[in-house]
C-alpha cells in the first residue's frame, strides 16, 4: 500500500468513531447524595413506587415522582458520566453484543441511560408521534421544556456542518427544536464546557429519592387475591454488585406502582424472567408463568445506519451532529468531523494492525486527521423482529434479531438516503472538503471493505447502493418496540392484564420519535410522571420516612 493510499484510509477510519463533544449551556445539577451502591441496600425496604432503570426515561420520571412520594430507582450499572462507546473492558457503559442479523450494538448501563454515551443531539417528535401516544399537547410540551431548561443548549453550526447544511434537504429552516421538512439546525446536551448533560441530571429532591447501582433487578413480585383475580405487582428481587440478594416492596397502598425503564431490550427482558411473555417461550427455561403474553418481545426495531466517510485536504473542526436534514417519512442526514480513533476500539485497532502495520498504528493514534462523516437513517422503518431469551440470567443479552430491509420499502428509503448524501458530497458547497481526486464510488469502496458488522459481503457490495445498504449497515442505536402501546401496554402505560406495572420507555413506542429520540424520551418519563402525580392524591401514599424503610 502506498503512502497516499495509508493516509487517505488512514483518514476515513478516523471519521468512525468517538465523536468530540462541543459547546452549549445547561443548568447545573446538584451533588448526587441520594445516589449509592447497591451493597449499601438493606435486605428488605418499602416504597411508594419502584423504577427499575435509570435511563433517559426512568432519571426524569423518578426525579418529577420524587417531588412529592418516596422513590426507589434500580440502576443495573454505574454512575459515571464520562463515555466511551466502543471501550470493550467489562468496566464500560454500554454492554456490547452482536444481533442475530450479524450487526454490532450496544446497550447502554450506566445511570443516564443512551443520554451518557450518544451525540447529543436534541430534537423534538413529529406531531404524529404525539397525536399517537394520547398524552396531552399541553404536558408534552411543558414537559419538553422542563428538560431544555436543565440540559439543552443550542448547538453550534461550524464548518463541516455549514456545509452540510447548503448542500442538505430543502428548505433551510434556521434553528428550531421541531421536527420540520427540510434541514435545520437543532440542539445538543453538551454544555460550553464541552460537558455532557444528561438524563441523571434531571435531579431530584434527595429527601425522597434512592439510587442503588450496580442493582441488577432478577424478578418482579406477583400476588394474586384470589384464584382468577389479576395478578399485582408487589415487588421485585435485586442482586447487588457481590451478587447479595435484597427486595423491595411496594407500600401497602393501591396506588404504589413499580415502573420498568429499562429501554427496549431490558424492559422486555425483565418482564419474561417474571413470568409476562409467550407461554411457549418461558416454560422451557423454567420460568413460572404469570400471564401469558405473545406480544412481549414481538416488534423488535431499531432505525438503521449507512454511509460515508470523507477524508479532507483543508483541517476541519471536531464537530457533531448540529445541522439534520429531514425528509419526512423517509430518512434523515446527519453529520460530524474532526474525529478521533482510541485504542481500545478492539476491532477497529485489529484491522489497523493487519493492514497499516505497527509503526502505522502509533502515529495514527498520536494524530487527529482531517475528515468526516455524512450518515442517513431510514426514518421508520416498517421492517420489524423480536426478542427472546438465551437463559434466565439477566445479565446475559437476549436474542435480538431486528431484520434489517426485510421490508423493500426501507431499502428503498437507504438508498434515495444514500442518494442524498452523494449529491452533498459532490456540491459546491462541499468541494473544499473533499479529494476532487477521489470520486464518491471510491469512498464506497473504502466503506465496503470496512469491518462494520458481521454480514457477508457481495462482489456488488460498492457498485450496487442497494446491496451498499444491506452489507454496510450498522444501528443507528434507537431501538424501540416490543412492549408497544396497545400490544403490552395500554395508553396510561399499564401493563395488559396485570395490575401495579408499568413500562415507560422506547420499548413502547411503534416508531422512534424525531431524527434522535432522547428528547422524547426524557419527555416522556417528565409527561408520566406529572401524569401519575395528579392522578394519585398526595394523601393516598402511605408516608413513611426514608428512615423507618430503611430498618
Amino acid at each position: 500500500m502506498d503512502l497516499g493510499s495509508t493516509r487517505f484510509l488512514k483518514a476515513l477510519l478516523l471519521a468512525v468513531f468517538a465523536l468530540l463533544p462541543y459547546c452549549c449551556l445547561a443548568e447545573t445539577a446538584p451533588n448526587y447524595s441520594f445516589v449509592h451502591e447497591s451493597t449499601t441496600a438493606p435486605p428488605v425496604s418499602y416504597h411508594d413506587y419502584i423504577v427499575v432503570g435509570g435511563g433517559a426515561a426512568g432519571c426524569p420520571l423518578a426525579a418529577t415522582l420524587a417531588e412529592t412520594t418516596n422513590v426507589l430507582v434500580l440502576e443495573r450499572d454505574k454512575g459515571n458520566f464520562l463515555l466511551t462507546l466502543l471501550d470493550p473492558s467489562p468496566d464500560s457503559y454500554a454492554q456490547t453484543f452482536i444481533t442475530e442479523d450479524g450487526v454490532y450494538n450496544h446497550r447502554a448501563r450506566v445511570l443516564g441511560g443512551g443520554s451518557v454515551i450518544n451525540v447529543g443531539f436534541y430534537s423534538r417528535a413529529e406531531t404524529e408521534f404525539v397525536k399517537e401516544s394520547g398524552l396531552d399537547e399541553a404536558l408534552v410540551n411543558d414537559a419538553y421544556q422542563w428538560v431544555e431548561n436543565k440540559v439543552v443548549c443550542k448547538a453550534p453550526l461550524l464548518q463541516w456542518q455549514t456545509a452540510v447544511r447548503e448542500a442538505g434537504v430543502l428548505p433551510y429552516n434556521g434553528f428550531t427544536n421541531e421536527h420540520i421538512n427540510g434541514t435545520k439546525i437543532g440542539s445538543t446536551i453538551f454544555d460550553m464546557n464541552d460537558h455532557r448533560h444528561s438524563a441523571a441530571d434531571l435531579y431530584a429532591d434527595p429527601k425522597n429519592i434512592i439510587v442503588y447501582l450496580h442493582a441488577t433487578v432478577t424478578k418482579i413480585l406477583f400476588t394474586t387475591q384470589t384464584v382468577g383475580s389479576r395478578p399485582r405487582a408487589t415487588g421485585v428481587i435485586y442482586e447487588d454488585a457481590l451478587g447479595v440478594k435484597h427486595t423491595a416492596y411496594l407500600t401497602n397502598d393501591s396506588k404504589s406502582e413499580i415502573i420498568v425503564s429499562a429501554g427496549a431490550i431490558g424492559s422486555s427482558q425483565l418482564l419474561m424472567l417474571s413470568g409476562i411473555g409467550q407461554r411457549s417461550q418461558l416454560e422451557p427455561l423454567g420460568i413460572k408463568l404469570v400471564m401469558d403474553q405473545p406480544m412481549v418481545g414481538q416488534g423488535m426495531a431499531d432505525n438503521t445506519l449507512n454511509g460515508l466517510f470523507i477524508p479532507s485536504p483543508n483541517p476541519v473542526e471536531l464537530s457533531l451532529v448540529s445541522a439534520v436534514g429531514i425528509s419526512l417519512l423517509v430518512n434523515y442526514i446527519e453529520a460530524g468531523s474532526g474525529l478521533n480513533l482510541a485504542p481500545s476500539f478492539g476491532w477497529i485497532s485489529k484491522f489497523l494492525l493487519s493492514i497499516l502495520g505497527q509503526t502505522a498504528i502509533g502515529s495514527f493514534f498520536d494524530t487527529r486527521l482531517n475528515g468526516g462523516i455524512i450518515l442517513q437513517k431510514v426514518a421508520r422503518p416498517i421492517s420489524t423482529g423480536h426478542l427472546e431469551l438465551r437463559s434466565t440470567d439477566p445479565n446475559e443479552t437476549p436474542k435480538v434479531r431486528f431484520n434489517y430491509f426485510q421490508e423493500p420499502e426501507d431499502l428503498r428509503n437507504c438508498v434515495q438516503g444514500m442518494k442524498t448524501i452523494i449529491n452533498v458530497v459532490n456540491s459546491k458547497a462541499f468541494s473544499k472538503f473533499r479529494y476532487r481526486t477521489i470520486s464518491t464510488q471510491q469512498l464506497q469502496n473504502v466503506v465496503a471493505a470496512l469491518p462494520l458488522n458481521q454480514r457477508p459481503r457481495h462482489f456488488d457490495t460498492a457498485s450496487s447502493l442497494e446491496q451498499f445498504c444491506n452489507d454496510t449497515v450498522m444501528t443507528f442505536w434507537h431501538h424501540h418496540g416490543v412492549c408497544q402501546v396497545g400490544k403490552v401496554v395500554d395508553k396510561d402505560y399499564r401493563v395488559i392484564g396485570v395490575d401495579g406495572l408499568r413500562v415507560i420507555d422506547a420499548s413502547t413506542f411503534s416508531f422512534s420519535p424525531g431524527t434522535n429520540p432522547q428528547a422524547t424520551v426524557m419527555m416522556l418519563g417528565r409527561a408520566m410522571g406529572v401524569r401519575i402525580e395528579k392522578d394519585v392524591p398526595k394523601e393516598d401514599l402511605r408516608i413513611i420516612s426514608m428512615g423507618e424503610r430503611a430498618h
